[in-house]
């Protein structure tokens, strides 16, 4: 049974939360493997709108194994109000895991994100301030604190101490802060062992029991492949891989594990927070897009920037994840512009054009994207369910953009509704065995 990872192959906020909740009703494990509650996935079901910052998207079926991974970096308060919000509307979260090994964000990786920011003024980074990049660098230089430490309250308040004494420093301005005394902070952390204690286990180990029974598992990711720390726009970047490759370590198994890899990509593109954005729009069309869209970042509220989808991106994703099929999220969001673009390559500075990715952040940053314009439609496709049932010109706008990836479409979505999505015929076995 093949595992298959779900990436963004863009700057975040593709639509993995809605693949991934379609590809898991008959997974046997969903694993989320990197970030932390600075992503969110929105998932609409009938009337029903559920938002999720840590908990994988196939919540949603009764008793279906969700894992948080070891490579995810978590705040336990987030985690247990998720928890407690799907009990209230009878959510069933039996099958929710944690791993044992996943990082845990503190209290003054908050403070120190937040201080951060606004340190660097103009030249911020845009974080959602929710300690992630703290965490991660806490895990880095072995001073981390994770979800095991909360069932022993002495190495608990050990590792706290440890991990706050080289910060004392820059947390000076936060001394009288009370979440940062440390016996109260070891109390509340404690408190949130107790509530979380039932969830947390060995998930690698669930993971090779799946795969060993001939189970789908699912590797989800958060974030997009141009936010990745390697291989994004750094240094506007989150502070994890969310690339395919990154399945193996923050899940917790081996390259040969993942069989099928898919890429999500909105029809257009979006990116919240700074950094470039070669084919972005400050127009009406770029308005039009947000408003008719709905973009508007899930965790943040932030509105995202949007812009014509960039083709030379979206290769490049291609091959750092090497995607064997690309899902296309939102294309009715592109129904009534008429012509419509697609970057194919990029201009620079003093008049030079790029056809591949620029590796050098000063080149990235000056990119324009160079177009190929491309005939729009005006028929309403948001109940298409068949690609040959498209208009004409919708089709022709998928089969450009699948030629120049030299990836596959897989799947097509054409609303917000779980039911608004159009199957490749290619993909059907797939789908059949999910």
């Amino acid at each position: 049974m093949p595992g298959l990872a779900i990436v963004g192959a863009q700057w975040g906020d593709e639509g993995k939360g809605k693949i991934t909740d379609l590809m898991a009703e008959q997974a046997g494990v969903v694993v989320r493997f990197q970030g932390g509650n600075n992503a969110g996935h929105t998932i609409v079901r009938g009337d029903e709108v559920y938002k999720f910052h840590l908990i994988p998207s196939g919540i949603l079926y009764p008793g279906k194994l969700c894992l948080i991974g070891n490579g995810v970096v978590l705040d336990p308060k987030v985690l247990a109000d998720e928890i407690e919000g799907l009990k209230r509307r009878d959510v069933d979260t039996s099958g929710l895991r944690v791993s044992a090994n996943a990082h845990l964000i503190m209290p003054y990786h908050m403070l120190l994100d937040q201080a951060g920011e606004a340190r660097l003024g103009d030249l911020r980074i845009g974080t959602t301030k929710r300690g992630i990049g703290p965490c991660y660098a806490d895990k880095a230089a072995r001073l981390g604190i994770r979800v095991q430490d909360l069932l022993d309250e002495k190495i608990l308040k050990q590792k706290i101490y440890a991990a706050m004494e080289p910060k004392r420093l820059m947390l000076r301005p936060f001394e009288k802060e009370p979440e940062l005394d440390l016996h109260a902070m070891t109390e509340d952390y404690r408190t949130f062992g107790h509530r979380l204690e039932p969830y947390i286990t060995d998930t690698s180990r669930l993971v090779w029991d799946a795969l060993d029974d001939d189970r789908l598992v699912i590797f989800e990711g958060a974030q997009g492949t141009l936010l990745d720390i390697d291989n994004g726009t750094y240094p506007f970047v989150t502070s994890s891989n969310p690339v395919a490759g990154a399945a193996c370590v923050g899940a917790g198994v081996g390259p040969r594990d993942i069989n099928d890899v898919w890429g999500v990509t909105k029809a257009y593109v979006t990116r919240v927070g700074a950094g470039p954005l070669p084919t972005e729009l400050d127009d009406e069309i770029g308005a039009h897009l947000g408003r008719v869209g709905g973009e508007v970042g899930t965790t943040t509220g932030r509105p995202r920037r949007c812009g014509w989808l960039d083709l030379v991106a979206l290769r490049y994703a291609a091959r750092i994840n090497s995607l064997n099929g690309l899902a296309v999220t939102k294309l009715d969001v592109l129904t009534g512009i008429d012509p419509l673009r697609v970057a194919v390559r990029y201009s620079g500075p003093e008049g030079a054009t790029f056809d591949s990715f620029p590796y050098h952040q000063s080149i990235m940053h000056k990119a324009r994207g160079e177009y190929v314009e491309l005939p729009g439609w005006h028929e309403d496709i948001s109940g298409v369910r068949r690609v040959a049932d498209l208009p004409q010109n919708a089709r022709a706008y998928l089969e450009y953009i699948s030629e120049f990836v030299g990836v596959p479409i897989v799947l097509v979505g054409v609303g917000p509704g779980r039911d608004q999505v159009i199957w490749s015929e290619s993909t059907r076995p797939l789908q059949a065995v999910a």
